[in-house]
């Protein structure tokens, strides 16, 4: 099948009285609507997989890059994962979306979490996807920030020899990129990449939710996602086999076909 037409444009959404956040993002596709929210490796992460779930599926796929990450500008007021949620929730309404299918992978699936605690009014459902953001005693995330490229691929992927990155192999600018996602993730999640808080509040998630989880991630195991699920009302778990922490990447028509079952296709 061909590619979707996709195009790439900056919208300014207001964070508050005095400021304002210029967002790059990606529309590609149409028909029903997704929001595509990437992790702590930044947009092309997400690439692809918004590719394919706008080919195979009638899908109108909008992919924010958040500000900061691709060398893209970031407000110094917005520094929290909340703040993130806050800016999407006001890129929807200038975007005018409706019962959208938010998508979120990692540090994706906590600002996805923070948007339904926030406002609902053009949420139609939640697809987290191997996400952080909570604490879950016994399983801890992995401390990212420590891990070597290699070790990053082996608790990231199921086959990291097929996958995995390594950095010796890119340009400079690419490496250049890779360190400042790096500082903005840190800037947005801190370096334990949770929230206290936020499992409490997730009590108050009212908009349908879907958990994906790869059963080889070892970023977060798949015990931190069922505990992720059952602190959700409702929210439903789902184990994608010989998966790591991103599934958009190593088994995308799996995700596809999960993320279009659960949205009503």
């Amino acid at each position: 099948m061909p590619e979707p037409e996709s195009t790439s444009t900056t919208r300014t959404v207001r964070i508050d009285g005095n400021s304002a956040a210029h967002v790059a993002l990606t529309d590609r596709g149409d028909g029903r609507p997704f929001f595509l929210l990437h992790g702590g490796g930044g947009p092309q992460t997400v690439s692809r997989f918004a590719d394919l779930l706008a080919t195979e599926r009638h899908a109108r796929v909008i992919a924010p890059t958040h500000p900061g990450f691709a060398g893209t500008p970031r407000p110094e007021s917005l520094n929290t994962v909340r703040a993130l949620a806050a800016l999407y929730i006001g890129l929807m309404a200038d975007l005018d979306l409706r019962n959208v299918t938010v998508v979120g992978n990692s540090i994706g699936g906590w600002i996805a979490a923070e948007m339904a605690l926030l406002d609902t009014t053009r949420l139609g459902g939640l697809v987290l996807v191997d996400a952080v953001g909570i604490d879950v005693p016994g399983h801890p995330i992995a401390d990212f920030f420590s891990l070597t490229p290699r070790q990053v691929a082996e608790f990231s992927y199921h086959d990291p020899d097929r996958f995995g990155i390594d950095p010796a192999t890119l340009s400079r600018e690419a490496r250049q990129t890779m360190a400042g996602n790096r500082a903005t993730l840190t800037i947005y999640a801190g370096s334990s990449m949770y929230d206290a808080s936020l499992a409490g509040r997730l009590a108050k998630v009212t908009t349908a939710t879907l958990v994906v989880w790869g059963d080889s991630d070892r970023i977060v195991d798949a015990d931190y996602g069922r505990a992720f699920a059952g602190a959700i009302p409702g929210a439903r778990f789902q184990l994608l086999r010989g998966t790591g922490h991103l599934p958009q990447i190593e088994t995308p028509d799996l995700l596809v076909a999960s993320v279009w079952s659960f949205s009503g296709g």
